[in-house]
């Protein structure tokens, strides 16, 4: 284009209503409401006893599309078990730089160890810490995710009681009974999570 060219291109725009860049977040209405299928940073969540859920089965890492999940399991203590089960998740990383926050993680997940929170602002200052480890990942003793330095929860307690709203579309061997009754287990400080919209929360009596 040259000199004269570029020069010709910042006359033409001289007079012409220019855009307003507003600074996030405190434009009009404030920051947009998430929803409700908004898929997040993860979790990994303990039962109501504090147990974890991961059992190291490394199913999420299998169905991953994007390979950015590492699991390796190991065998749990019989005097001091970390997960009801045989074995527990000894390694477990995902790598942000990588991930599509697809969900399918979740959805291969037997426990319902790993669910994503809507939680969305975050960055990083290094390409390490995007390696989210297990101890990241895992909920604190109130059932909270931990808060890291470069994450933007705003109003934690809203954000960790609202997941990416995914629970079993599919009954325990697609059994019938089991039509539109609660079938996931509670979690550590919050109990059985109340029902999305249009979800049934029917109990084994009926009502």
């Amino acid at each position: 284009m040259g000199y004269l060219g570029g020069f010709a291109v910042t006359f033409r725009q001289r007079g012409k209503k220019q855009r307003v860049t507003r600074e996030y977040a405190k434009g009009e209405g404030g920051k947009r409401d998430k929803p409700v299928r908004l898929h997040g940073r993860h979790v990994l969540n303990r039962y109501e006893d504090g147990m974890e859920k991961c059992i190291g089965c490394e199913l999420c890492a299998g169905v991953c599309p994007a390979r950015c999940i590492y699991v390796r399991g190991a065998d749990n203590d019989p005097t001091d078990p970390v997960s009801p089960g045989e074995r527990f998740g000894f390694v477990y990383e995902i790598n942000y730089l990588r991930c599509i926050h697809c969900d399918l993680c979740v959805e291969a997940c037997p426990t319902e160890a790993i669910t994503e929170s809507k939680l969305f602002e975050f960055s990083f200052t290094n390409r390490d810490d995007a390696i989210y480890t297990k101890a990241e990942l895992l909920v604190d003793d109130d059932g909270l995710p931990q808060q890291l330095p470069w994450e933007d929860w705003g109003d934690l307690a809203e954000v960790a009681r609202n997941s990416s709203a995914w629970v079993r579309a599919t009954a325990p061997s697609g059994d019938a009974d089991y039509i539109g009754k609660v079938g996931w287990s509670g979690e550590l400080g919050f109990g059985v999570k109340d029902p999305e919209v249009g979800q049934s929360a029917a109990t084994e009596d009926g009502d």
